[in-house]
């Protein structure tokens, strides 16, 4: 099923578990070493892509990413262990933009968002990231 299949919504919280992903997430429990068991997207992008492409009214849900944070420098995190809002992380990869994004957002939109298309990690503890401001705590590059 393509993902288009597989409706979005906003939630006030986000409950992650260690190894398998996010409760809800169509991924959730996917296989324990899956690297995109939460996968986060820049707020600055998205508004440079509703500049970029002229839609004003686009959607962050459209690049379907997990969770959109704001003033955090991605693909740093690749390779590092941090914690986010009591949450520890590990970043795997950068979230590679797929082809239908140039239909789910214009044409171009894949190459456009080629090296800031997100961030893949694994959940290493439990916890709930909570909508509002969280604090990031980098623990070195594993």
């Amino acid at each position: 099923m393509p993902p288009g299949d597989h409706p979005t919504s906003d939630v006030p919280a986000a409950k992650c578990r260690a190894g398998r992903g996010l409760e809800g997430d169509r991924f959730f429990g996917y296989r324990p070493d899956y690297h995109g068991q939460i996968t986060f997207f820049a707020w600055e992008v998205h508004e440079a892509a509703r500049r970029e492409f002229k839609l004003p009214a686009l959607s962050p849900d459209v690049f379907r990413r997990n969770v959109v944070v704001e003033g955090l420098d991605l693909n740093a995190l690749i390779g590092s262990r941090f914690t986010l809002g009591g949450v520890g992380f590990e970043g795997m990869s950068e979230s590679r933009p797929c082809h239908w994004m140039n239909s789910a957002v214009a044409p171009g939109a894949e190459d456009w968002l080629k090296g800031r298309g997100g961030l893949r990690a694994r959940i290493l503890t439990d916890g709930e990231l909570n909508c509002g401001e969280v604090e990031l705590l980098t623990h070195g590059v594993s």
